[in-house]
């Protein structure tokens, strides 16, 4: 019941987002966030459309790539770098971080205060300005670990 609140609270996020930047609201964008939303796995583009393909077989991948960079510029989903791989795509957008396998490439979200409270080093504040803070803890997952 809880998943589905969330999901319902995301997809009007979408909605207001999508409104409030001028973005008209097709099924294709629609379809392409709630398979975003419902995806644990931070999936790339590539991972989006193979999946959105079978719903809707006359999307092109070019059309789920733009739909998912312009997510991330209305502010509805995160780019997790794809260290070498593609983007990597994340719709929770509560401070959070990332484990990062470096054997199978997954990619865990994870919650720490402490590291949403790392202080900024001087020499960083003095020539960038800081607008986000994230963690990425790289090592072997218990899947590739145990191999």
């Amino acid at each position: 019941m809880k998943t589905h609140i969330v999901k319902n609270k995301m997809m009007d996020i979408f909605y207001q987002r999508a409104k409030k930047n001028g973005l008209k609201i097709t099924p294709q964008r629609s379809a392409i966030y709630q398979e975003l939303i419902k995806a644990k796995d931070h999936p790339s583009a590539d991972m989006i459309y193979k999946r959105i393909v079978k719903k809707i077989p006359n999307i092109s991948f070019d059309t789920v790539n733009r739909t998912l960079l312009t997510f991330s510029v209305i502010g509805i989903t995160n780019i997790v770098e794809g260290y070498g791989q593609p983007k990597r795509y994340d719709p929770d957008m509560d401070s959070h971080h990332h484990f990062r396998c470096i054997q199978c490439n997954s990619i865990i979200d994870f919650y720490n205060k402490d590291y949403n409270n790392i202080a900024v080093p001087e020499e960083i504040n003095k020539q960038f300005t800081v607008i986000n803070k994230k963690v990425v803890l790289e090592g072997l997952c218990n899947k590739c670990r145990k191999r």
